[in-house]
């Protein structure tokens, strides 16, 4: 068994009260252009940070900010508490070689094996050749690739070549792995074994990741908190599970759609605005957590007397969080007028559940 030796203790690392990245009002122009306009952010210590955004939002140049390939024309950027906005490019040099990245097209030098692709930075810093051997041994096989050793790129899978770049920027023992749309150019499949290994790594070692993305799936399978970048702001930031539930502008709503359920649209085309006779009302409800887990639609029917049923929705997960969106329709058991029965089952949810509203009135079946 490889005993491979973390980069700090995982559980002292978490509790660390200096967050490893800041970012302090930070704008950013290229002659006319402005990609970062007062953008202010943390990273603590052990965490996964995803930054979504679509094309020209500001992703890329926030993470050449945070690696100190540009510098920021206003605010300050600090790594480890140390400003980088004044040091030279000599000075830079020990602190990117603790900052760790992997690319959307891998950036494997072909000419190069496996091994000799993972043991370059080491190289670089003037590592012995037996240690070099012995920590390329070490990447490998938390990766996967131990029989991979001496093939080179052309002769890897996608995924083989994005595993070969993770274990390159895990090589220095950083302190931050910077990944900027990694899993992009990857299948579905690949993409889900890149992103649980990325998240087993962050938990084995401690490490602090921050993921650049254009998916807010990819966020959801690895991320704990999520930042929004639109037009070079940043314009939402929180834990994943709460900005999945509630999203506060419409820019992160719109990523949201992509991973909530949303009514099929003959459900839609069906609804009324209105209450009227023979008409059941419909709810949207969000839930989050113990909600997610907890038997709310038989409390519902047992508080307030109506019947629910399933439209559409379901349950997910971030990480090992439940969250989900369910559509019910509510017949009265009593005969009641269908508002009334939509206004009682609101205030019944009410602080039992992320969040509930009445989007319509369906026609009641017969």
């Amino acid at each position: 068994m490889v005993n491979m030796p973390p980069l700090a203790d995982p559980q002292a690392a978490l509790v660390s009260a200096e967050p490893v990245v800041r970012l302090s009002h930070v704008s950013k122009r290229f002659g006319a252009v402005t990609a970062l306009s007062d953008v202010s952010l943390e990273v603590a210590r052990g965490r996964v940070l995803g930054v979504i955004g679509r094309s020209g939002a500001g992703k890329s140049t926030l993470i050449r900010l945070l690696n100190g390939l540009e510098r920021p024309d206003s605010g300050s950027v600090k790594f480890e508490g140390q400003n980088l906005t004044g040091l030279s490019e000599r000075a830079l040099q020990p602190v990117r070689q603790r900052i760790g990245m992997i690319f959307q097209h891998f950036n494997l030098l072909s000419a190069k094996t496996v091994a000799a692709n993972v043991a370059l930075p080491l190289r670089i810093v003037g590592k012995p050749r037996a240690e070099r051997k012995r920590r390329v041994t070490e990447l490998l096989d938390l990766v996967g690739l131990s029989d991979k050793a001496g093939a080179y790129p052309a002769q890897l899978s996608g995924g083989q070549k994005q595993r070969v770049g993770i274990a390159r920027a895990l090589a220095a023992e950083p302190v931050l792995l910077l990944s900027d749309e990694a899993t992009s150019a990857l299948d579905p499949e690949t993409t889900a074994s890149i992103l649980a290994l990325l998240r087993s790594i962050n938990r084995k070692l401690g490490l602090t990741i921050v993921l650049i993305t254009h998916e807010m799936s990819v966020v959801r399978a690895v991320a704990d908190e999520v930042a929004v970048m639109e037009s070079g702001r940043l314009i939402e930031q929180g834990p994943v599970g709460e900005v999945l539930t509630r999203p506060q502008t419409k820019g992160t709503q719109r990523f949201v759609a992509a991973v909530r359920p949303t009514l099929p649209r003959f459900l839609r085309t069906a609804l009324s605005t209105v209450p009227a006779d023979a008409h059941d009302p419909v709810l949207q409800i969000d839930v989050l957590g113990e909600q997610a887990r907890g038997p709310i639609l038989a409390r519902l029917s047992a508080a307030i007397g109506v019947e629910p049923t399933l439209l559409h929705g379901g349950i997910d997960h971030v990480q090992d969080q439940p969250f989900g969106r369910i559509y019910v329709s509510l017949r009265s058991q009593y005969g009641r007028p269908s508002h009334d029965v939509a206004d009682r089952a609101v205030a019944f949810l009410h602080g039992s559940v992320t969040a509930v509203e009445v989007i319509g009135y369906v026609r009641r079946a017969a």
